[in-house]
């Protein structure tokens, strides 16, 4: 593990020298992330202007989840963005070779390979949201709620990883499963609503299948007492490791899988 360490240490190192060489690319990656999110939180402040509740959830419940998604998501964006790129950027031009006669563990040389800057505006943003709802929904931080949250964002991310793992992982027989990783990460904008406003296909789809109900939703409503959902929220953490541990095990079976594409 310790080796492991160093390892990322120094990928981490390389890979943030590359970024700093051209300081305004890495500038305008991360306040391209404000634009785009205060977008998105611009349409529902729009949407809340004409409606005092959405199913009985405010505008700063509301704020709330997002925030936590935002959160979640970026973690997952900034260390583990590289999935997206196994199939065509690895696989389908052979460089997946490359990476097998290493004596390190292929995915994390994948993983390690990349830091995306993107992915620390969207963080910066999270917080902002955080600190900025949490006041008007009356939570006090105290170390416990500080320490759940710590825990809920990481299990978030740890989700969004793993999502992207598994569907990544099938461009050992797809060659580029890019297509299917973009269709399946579009489902997770549900998970930035509160559940109960959608059809009990889309929860348990949600909940049970591909869980992106947990990368939001339900941490977010551990904090809410009225929310109704705090013991499905608990198993947010629980959620998340079976989730890593299903997706770690199917990429090795891709592994054993994966022949090559002869380029």
């Amino acid at each position: 593990m310790r080796r492991y360490a160093r390892l990322y240490w120094q990928y981490f190192k390389t890979r943030i020298k590359v970024m700093m060489e051209y300081r305004i690319d890495f500038l305008i990656g991360v306040a391209s992330v404000f634009f785009t999110q205060g977008t998105s939180i611009l349409f529902i402040a729009i949407v809340f202007q004409h409606i005092d509740t959405i199913h009985g959830w405010t505008f700063q419940q509301m704020l709330f989840i997002y925030a936590i998604a935002m959160l979640g998501r970026s973690l997952e964006h900034t260390f583990f963005d590289n999935l997206w790129t196994l199939g065509w950027q690895y696989i389908r031009p052979g460089n997946f070779d490359r990476v097998l006669i290493r004596p390190v563990n292929p995915l994390f040389q994948v993983v390690a390979e990349r830091v995306q800057q993107d992915g620390i505006g969207s963080f910066i943003i999270g917080l902002i949201v955080l600190f900025t709802s949490a006041p008007s929904l009356g939570l006090e931080w105290g170390a416990a709620e500080i320490l759940m949250l710590i825990v809920m964002v990481i299990s978030s991310g740890a989700i969004y990883m793993a999502v992207n793992l598994f569907f990544a992982t099938l461009s050992f027989w797809m060659v580029d499963s890019l297509p299917v990783m973009y269709a399946v990460q579009q489902t997770s904008d549900f998970a930035r609503y509160p559940m109960n406003i959608f059809g009990k296909g889309i929860r348990f789809v949600l909940t049970f299948i591909i869980p992106y109900g947990f990368t939001a939703f339900y941490p977010a409503a551990w904090f809410l007492e009225d929310s109704g959902y705090r013991h499905t929220a608990v198993w947010t953490p629980v959620v998340a490791f079976l989730s890593v541990a299903i997706a770690y095990l199917f990429w090795k079976r891709g592994l054993r899988s994966f022949t090559g594409t002869g380029s």
